[in-house]
């Protein structure tokens, strides 16, 4: 199911008005400068939201001022919906306007509807200097010095399940770039071998998470060696030589070859492919996964098996993929495939691609090549 199943966005940078239900799982598509690097940020400033990064990651992003959408918006609102078996959805909202040089936080809520209450229950509501947040026996206001750069979901008391689960989930959103398979990339170096369930955003835990995987879960490391046998014929396995205390080396062992190849002797395709298929079967994947681009450097026959493995993933993680991949819309479902477009005013639309009028088109056309063919939009 997906944790998050609604998502509204106002004034922020192309997304002026997006109101979008969420997927287990989305390929995002659409041409250059329509929006898809815009909402995976909102995605990743929602999780510094929940860690008290919100005033670091603005900054990332140059300020507020920089990012409200220029011309029709003052502020950047978001709302979010998280569903909660057997009761009403946690919905969350937010205002941000730009303040001189800096940021307001106009406006906060986290509430629920509750059966045969008109009025929402509030389990935080701030406006401007007055927060609040239930304590077990109604609102009260914070007892410590409330930072007002920051947001109150990321302050108040950890007290609640269903608040504190909301705010863990969104807090966990890990965003993955393009793989950094330079000479001094940290995936073809040696590596400290330590505690890792994930193989890191650039490859720096990738020797640990499959060696501890080899060691403690072996039918899940096996299913990662037997997609490198379906991707590369000739792949035989993996081995993890020591190079130093504590540090280990990994081999990749070649049946042409006697001797086995190290990482860095591996090409750019090999390198990004073996990450991705140890990312998404790990079993430590974040509530919401963002992958950005995953097609880099990989042959076209590889797109097959990778769709594959995101599809497996999405049963563990809400996965949202970033795409310029012909290939790999062609192996997706219309169910999957999250087109964003602009419009003559430049404003940014999503839409997925089964809500479009394309069933007679499928029936000689496959989805790439209704992409290609611009009749799914997301095309100059």
């Amino acid at each position: 199911m997906a944790y998050f199943k609604h998502i509204c966005v106002e004034g922020y940078k192309r997304l002026r008005q997006v109101d979008l239900e969420m997927r287990d799982l989305a390929f995002l598509i659409g041409e250059n400068g329509v929006g898809k690097t815009s909402f995976l940020e909102v995605w990743t400033l929602l999780a510094a939201m929940c860690e008290g990064r919100l005033s670091r990651r603005l900054s990332d992003l140059s300020g507020v001022s920089e990012i409200v959408t220029r011309d029709t918006n003052d502020a950047i609102t978001i709302e979010l919906a998280m569903p909660i078996d057997n009761y009403e959805p946690i919905d969350y909202r937010i205002q941000i306007e730009p303040q001189a040089q800096n940021y307001r936080i106009v406006s906060e809520s986290l509430s629920q509807q509750r059966t045969g209450y008109e009025e929402p229950f509030f389990h935080i509501t701030a406006k401007g200097h007055q927060v609040q947040y239930y304590d077990g026996n109604g609102l009260v206001h914070p007892t410590w010095e409330h930072n007002e750069n920051e947001t109150a979901l990321s302050q108040v008391p950890k007290m609640f399940k269903q608040s504190e689960d909301f705010r863990h989930r969104l807090a966990s959103v890990t965003y993955y770039g393009p793989l950094d398979v330079s000479s001094k990339g940290p995936i073809r170096l040696p590596q400290q071998l330590r505690p890792a369930s994930l193989p890191g955003a650039n490859g720096e835990d990738l020797i640990s998470c499959l060696y501890q995987l080899r060691e403690t879960d072996h039918e899940r490391y096996e299913r990662i060696t037997d997609t490198l046998s379906a991707a590369f014929s000739d792949f035989e396995r993996l081995d993890f030589p020591p190079v130093a205390a504590g540090m280990l080396s990994m081999t990749w062992k070649d049946r042409n070859f006697a001797h086995p190849m190290y990482m860095h002797q591996l090409s750019e395709g090999t390198l990004r492919f073996l990450w991705l298929a140890t990312l998404l079967q790990s079993s430590s994947l974040p509530t919401i996964t963002l992958i950005d681009e995953p097609e880099v450097s990989l042959h076209p026959e590889l797109l097959r098996l990778l769709v594959e493995l995101m599809r497996e993933a999405s049963i563990r993680t809400q996965l949202i993929v970033a795409t310029h991949s012909d290939r790999l819309v062609g192996f997706s479902e219309p169910s999957e495939v999250l087109v964003a477009d602009i419009n003559e005013n430049g404003v940014a639309s999503f839409t997925w691609a089964d809500k479009m009028d394309i069933e007679k088109w499928l029936e000689d056309y496959s989805l790439d090549q209704l992409w290609q063919m611009n009749l799914l939009g997301g095309r100059p």
